[in-house]
């Protein structure tokens, strides 16, 4: 039987918060923000709160994350049973305007993070508790997992020149937090000033993957439709700054990649060897949408073996430095704009280092260049364990 876990939203059911009473409140939510029967965050705030939601806010891809792709944006809308203003953070702002949060005086957010660095939903809402702070707002958030635990912390230590919004902050691209406490970490080492608040989890433990947890995943986003295409995401996502299908437009977002052009035997014989936890099935696949639309791409699928020993983000910057070596002339990095960046590569911006994406072409040992950021990454293990709220 697998152990109870229950989310910040089965929490605030059981037990509400007396200083929500009498509160104007606002809620960022999209699909996934459901409790255990599968009823909407929006649905429970309304019967628990009657008359106090004033306004709701969406993430990336939209308040029914319809949306597919980035820079694919969501208009602002209207909630038909409440008539209360639906505010798009992902539309000519992703920033709330002060004219938004007018209407609250608390904002309530539940949302499914994937404790990647480039997945803009922890940067929404950073900016959500920032301009908050600066209008006097409190916050409230409700807690849920990170879906590939909160063990394992991967990866170079993104580079403040290469900020965006697939990486506001100095972290590394798999950081091991809960949702609850990487907006904690925030608001606190970045400053931000805000009166925020965490509803909890019970039952979660950070070695715990979501496949742990008794609760049904739900995307968050339409190219995350599993709890595994999570576990290889942190790696994975490095493709969309590329000519490299990521295996959107499939059945198997991020678990599958390729491209028209790829010899899979003499790649696969390499990278056989050196990923540890993992399979890569040579495999053909025809992208509906996307990079090789309708194009026959040849490509791997990835079956992770031990979730102990796979590192997701090593193993796909091993992958890229691979097609780099036998295609040169055929493998691209993408070219701007990339979320909302017209001047630089996207794939500094998902790297978070245009020094790191120089030293893969180079064909420098990558784990010369993950010697390289180890003291970086211990430096943000040791600050961000500080906002644990589950040990």
């Amino acid at each position: 039987m697998n152990p109870r876990v229950r989310t910040g939203i089965e929490n605030l059911k059981t037990n509400p918060p007396d200083y929500l009473k009498g509160k104007k409140l606002g809620l960022l939510a999209n699909p996934a923000s459901v409790d255990k029967g599968f009823t909407h965050t929006l649905d429970i705030i309304n019967q628990m709160f009657p008359g106090q939601l004033r306004a709701l806010f969406s993430p990336q891809h939209g308040f029914h994350a319809e949306k597919q792709d980035n820079m694919i944006e969501s208009g602002h809308g209207v909630e038909p049973i409440l008539n209360i203003p639906v505010f798009s953070l992902y539309s000519e702002t992703r920033v709330p305007t002060p004219q938004m949060f007018d209407r609250i005086d608390t904002l309530i957010i539940d949302i499914q993070d994937v404790g990647t660095r480039v997945y803009t939903f922890i940067y929404t809402i950073s900016y959500c508790i920032e301009v908050a702070a600066r209008l006097n707002k409190s916050v409230v958030i409700l807690d849920r997992p990170n879906p590939i635990g909160g063990l394992k912390i991967e990866g170079n230590i993104l580079e403040p020149d290469y900020a965006s919004f697939v990486g506001r902050f100095p972290i590394p691209m798999r950081h091991g937090m809960t949702v609850g406490e990487i907006s904690q970490f925030f608001n606190q080492q970045f400053n931000l000033g805000c009166d925020l608040k965490i509803i909890p989890m019970e039952g979660w433990k950070r070695s715990m993957y979501w496949q742990d947890t008794d609760l049904v995943w739900l995307p968050p986003s339409p190219n995350l439709p599993t709890p595994l295409s999570c576990m290889v995401y942190p790696g994975q996502v490095i493709f969309e700054g590329t000519n490299i299908s990521e295996g959107r437009g499939t059945t198997l977002p991020f678990e599958q990649f390729g491209a028209p052009f790829l010899d899979t035997l003499a790649i696969g014989q390499i990278a056989g060897k050196r990923i540890k936890g993992a399979v890569l099935r040579p495999i053909n696949f025809e992208p509906t949408s996307g990079k090789w639309q309708q194009q026959t791409c040849k490509g791997f699928h990835i079956h992770i073996t031990s979730r102990d020993n796979f590192s997701p983000y090593l193993a796909s910057l091993y992958l890229m430095q691979l097609i780099l070596k036998f295609h040169p002339d055929k493998f691209e990095f993408k070219q701007p704009p990339y979320e909302y960046e017209y001047e630089r590569l996207p794939m500094d911006l998902i790297l978070g280092s245009r020094d790191l994406r120089k030293k893969i072409t180079e064909m420098k040992e990558i784990e010369i260049l993950e010697a390289n950021w180890i003291e970086g990454l211990n430096h943000f293990k040791s600050q961000s364990r500080k906002f644990y709220l589950y040990e």
